[in-house]
């Protein structure tokens, strides 16, 4: 799909990232700016890969931001701070990435003559507490200043507003993804997902926020991948926005553990831990648009995706004991 370009990826050796160098290898050339606070590009053993280029960096400097960028053609900016608990305790920094790091990657971008296209990973988050269906032009809903857990929201948004009006204004080709719930082989650090499976692989206590009623729409990480190279290759992509997920694979959180216990033969329980923080009660996404403009179709359904996932995780965990 893709062929003979050179991509950058910043925050390029986490889960997506990974992946998706996975796929653009050997066709292209791959540049990676990423801290290395986790590094799932290593654990994949292509971090010195032929074609891969690791530049270990941060996108708030500027400097740092247009060294990566020279002789590119494609950006797909992935960096930011991931997940819920590192958010709520580290909420200036959460947006400092967000908004400069954004900010520079734009910047430089509009100076380096051979950009083609520049993705800007946003998030599923900007719809707020209840989002059923919901599409790209639906109201985004935000929570109350001061409350940690929206910051994440609210920095993603700016950072979509950013894309586009470089787009409108000063002709820079952009896009933006809202990526829903992804999981599957190669995830580490935070996640339900990855957290059921760790725990119910050692046969502990599965802990669920709450009551587990919260509703998500999980996707596994072949698809979100697929959906990037097409926003990546599709001219009609340009200056829009896109739900990437697979309202097919809805579950509520409590059942999501159970499922994940009985595909991994485990004995683990399921336990419940109040959670004091807001929470995301319902996350389905609408992916009409990105259907008819990208061709994107999600085919891995949940119950495969979870046998994929665990089966990785097994090997993982079975892998230090081997001779």
């Amino acid at each position: 799909m893709i062929a003979n370009k050179r991509i950058l990826l910043t925050g390029g050796a986490g889960f997506i990232g990974t992946a998706l160098t996975r796929r653009l290898l050997p066709e292209n050339e791959v540049v990676v700016l990423d801290l290395l606070r986790r590094n799932a590009l290593a654990e994949a053993g292509l971090d010195r890969a032929k074609g891969v280029t690791l530049l270990k960096g941060d996108v708030r400097e500027k400097a740092v931001v247009e060294q990566a960028m020279e002789g590119c053609h494609h950006v797909v900016h992935l960096a930011s701070i991931a997940g819920v608990d590192t958010v709520i305790t580290n909420p200036v920094l959460t947006m400092q990435v967000s908004l400069v790091g954004s900010m520079n990657v734009l910047e430089a971008a509009t100076r380096v003559p051979t950009i083609e296209r520049v993705i800007d990973f946003s998030t599923s988050e900007v719809f707020g507490r209840y989002a059923y269906n919901v599409t790209e032009g639906d109201v985004t809903s935000l929570g109350a200043v001061g409350e940690a857990r929206w910051t994440y929201a609210v920095s993603k948004l700016a950072t979509e507003h950013l894309a586009f009006n470089y787009h409108k204004q000063l002709s820079l080709p952009t896009c933006c993804i809202r990526p829903f719930n992804i999981y599957g082989p190669g995830q580490i650090g935070e996640g339900a997902i990855h957290h059921f499976v760790e725990r119910a692989l050692a046969n502990e206590p599965l802990v669920i926020h709450n009551d587990g009623s919260q509703i998500r729409s999980w996707c596994y990480i072949d698809d979100i991948v697929s959906g990037v190279l097409l926003a990546l290759a599709r001219p009609e992509a340009v200056g829009h926005t896109f739900n990437l997920g697979n309202p097919r694979s809805t579950v509520t959180i409590h059942n999501l553990a159970q499922q994940i216990v009985r595909l991994s033969s485990s004995s683990s329980p399921i336990t419940y831990q109040k959670w004091d923080y807001p929470d995301v009660e319902l996350r389905l996404p609408n992916i009409d648009k990105a259907r008819a403009l990208l061709g994107f179709e999600p085919k891995v359904d949940l119950e495969e995706g979870l046998l994929r996932t665990i089966h990785w995780y097994r090997h993982r965990r079975l892998e230090p004991t081997r001779p």
